[in-house]
């Protein structure tokens, strides 16, 4: 059904205030993203948001998997990380370029490792799904995957070796992001938090009035909010946002003063059922992750969360004992109730939706980018690789026309 709402329309914007082409409101990897890609279509950017990057972007790991993040009954979201994972190379060189910073991305490969045989046999269920859906996962011998990382734990049952999950570091791929948008001519970068969506008498959106009262009028307004996007869009009938906070905690370790400290590649496994991973940076940090908790107090980490966590790293990597402690981080993902994204223009003329990636993100951040730049551009660039059939899963439009006649 589509959701019917009795707040009036916000009356129509004036012709003074901030005005743009496009405005974005969020500023985390996905809408940064959407200022990027709106900046280098010769369009003006203002972007909102009180803090950038500091949400989910924040605590991401940065796991570049879709091998070992597909889940049984998520085809389509398998398809779309396929494809991202594949655009991230060029995506990486081109940010690099344009910012002159790294944007930290490593093809190290993963390896993918079970404690019990509970979790041997989970994982032989999971190598079946890869080899139906024709994805890379080859099964090793726990001895084979020691030669491979020497800092594996004594007590393994299996092991598989994923050479195309890799890893990118989510928040140097953000300063990347800042860096090229400010070398960018007509982009605005705004530290405030968007109050409210702009509306005309008719009902469509003409921008946003932020926290201080102030009118930010653009041709296409961009909601990239994260879990705050449903509630930034409660008041626009014909939008329906179903967005909920899933909420991750990770742990920052730091080796770079234990030299004997050398994991190689991405750990990820499962102990007793219960998934982990341990992901190693150049320059000595480590990142532990994740819990994943139906709720959305984002900025609070819990002693269990932590102490889940290091225990069942440990197992996986007993090294990370010595390994001094950064930091814990906590944060709400946004997720829909199909867990696929909410991607592209709504049913309300001005209004473009990006949200909803889970814990995907950083891995979809190519795929979201080249999306929006075709919606931002009105037209596919023929140039550019065809997108993914499965994108049409992802249509912003498909919870609010539930019920609606074709």
């Amino acid at each position: 059904m589509v959701a019917h709402h009795t707040t009036p329309p916000t009356p129509a914007a004036p012709a003074t205030g901030r005005t743009s082409d496009v405005l974005v409101v969020g500023g985390g990897i996905v809408g940064l993203v959407a200022a990027w890609r709106a900046a280098l279509l010769g369009l003006s950017v203002v972007c909102l948001d009180p803090d950038p990057g500091s949400g989910a972007t924040h605590a991401a790991a940065g796991m570049l998997a879709p091998v070992t993040e597909a889940t049984f009954g998520e085809e389509a979201l398998t398809a779309l990380c396929v494809d991202s994972a594949a655009r991230w190379p060029a995506f990486a060189a081109e940010l690099e370029e344009a910012s002159g910073l790294s944007t930290g991305l490593r093809t190290c490969g993963t390896l993918a490792v079970s404690y019990d045989q509970g979790d041997a046999e989970q994982a032989r269920r999971m190598r079946g799904l890869h080899q139906r859906l024709g994805l890379s996962a080859e099964e090793i011998t726990v001895a084979e995957a020691r030669e491979l990382e020497p800092f594996l734990g004594p007590r393994l049952s299996a092991a598989y070796r994923v050479s195309g999950d890799h890893q990118v570091d989510p928040r140097a791929t953000h300063r990347a992001l800042l860096a090229a948008l400010d070398r960018m001519p007509h982009v605005e970068l705004r530290h405030v938090a968007a109050a409210e969506i702009l509306r005309s008498p008719s009902g469509d959106v003409l921008g946003a009035v932020d926290v201080v009262g102030e009118r930010h009028v653009a041709g296409t307004t961009v909601v990239a909010a994260g879990v705050a996007s449903g509630d930034l869009l409660r008041t626009v009938p014909g939008v329906d946002v179903p967005v909920r906070g899933v909420k991750g905690q990770s742990i920052r370790l730091d080796a770079s003063d234990q030299p004997s400290f050398g994991l190689r590649h991405v750990v990820r496994g499962t102990v007793q059922m219960r998934p982990v991973y341990v992901v190693p940076r150049p320059g000595g940090e480590v990142v532990v992750g994740a819990t994943s908790e139906e709720r959305s107090d984002h900025d609070a980490p819990s002693a269990g969360g932590v102490h889940a966590l290091l225990r069942d790293a440990r197992v996986l990597v007993p090294g990370i004992d010595e390994l001094a402690f950064l930091e814990v981080t906590a944060r709400a993902r946004p997720a829909m109730p199909d867990n696929l994204p909410l991607l592209g223009a709504t049913d309300v003329p001005g209004l473009v939706v990006a949200t909803g990636h889970h814990r995907n993100g950083i891995l979809l951040a190519p795929l979201t980018a080249a999306v929006l730049e075709a919606t931002l551009a009105g037209v596919a660039d023929g140039t550019a690789p065809p997108l993914p059939d499965a994108v049409a899963r992802t249509d912003a439009r498909r919870f609010s026309r539930q019920g609606v006649p074709a």
